[in-house]
């Protein structure tokens, strides 16, 4: 005999749904906006008041968003943006160790500086001292202490303010 749990169903369903949101950028209106805004609202993002217009200040909050989470800021919210404010983790995020390069060790070294466990230059290259700093930040966050940013650790860096 199999079970299966209502409540998953119902999350599950109910996470397809709300993924089913349209595009919503700069001058858009309606309930999507008022959902957008209270989303950001919840992640503690001001969107300012809650009226259904996509205007500047939602743009705004849409973009300080994304680089919190990791995405292109670009104001524009779209089927990624729409996954991460729902189920409040990273999305499509690659694995980053030791040699590895480029604008998200970057951002990950800014991140490590911000709670002071990253003391040297924000450069881009995850040598010896950007790992020091994430196993300390890991330790601190209660993740696995790996040295590496993965599903964990990125969810982790998205609660630093």
């Amino acid at each position: 005999m199999t079970s299966t749990s209502h409540a998953t169903d119902t999350m599950e369903e109910t996470l397809q749904i709300q993924l089913s949101q349209p595009v919503l950028q700069l001058g858009s209106k309606g309930k999507a906006v008022e959902e957008l805004q209270k989303l950001l609202s919840d992640w503690g993002i001001s969107t300012g008041p809650i009226d259904g217009e996509f205007g500047y200040q939602t743009e705004q909050s849409v973009k300080n968003f994304q680089r919190r989470v990791f995405l292109e800021e670009n104001g524009i919210v779209a089927e990624r943006t729409w996954r991460v404010l729902y189920t409040g983790a990273p999305v499509d995020m690659p694995e980053l160790s030791q040699g590895c390069q480029g604008e998200l060790v970057k951002k990950v070294q800014r991140i490590l500086k911000s709670t002071c466990d990253y003391i040297g230059r924000i450069d881009g290259n995850f040598g010896a001292m950007t790992e020091s700093a994430l196993t300390s930040f890991q330790r601190r966050y209660e993740v696995a202490i790996t040295g590496v940013v993965e599903e964990s650790t990125w969810r982790a860096l998205i609660k630093v303010k």
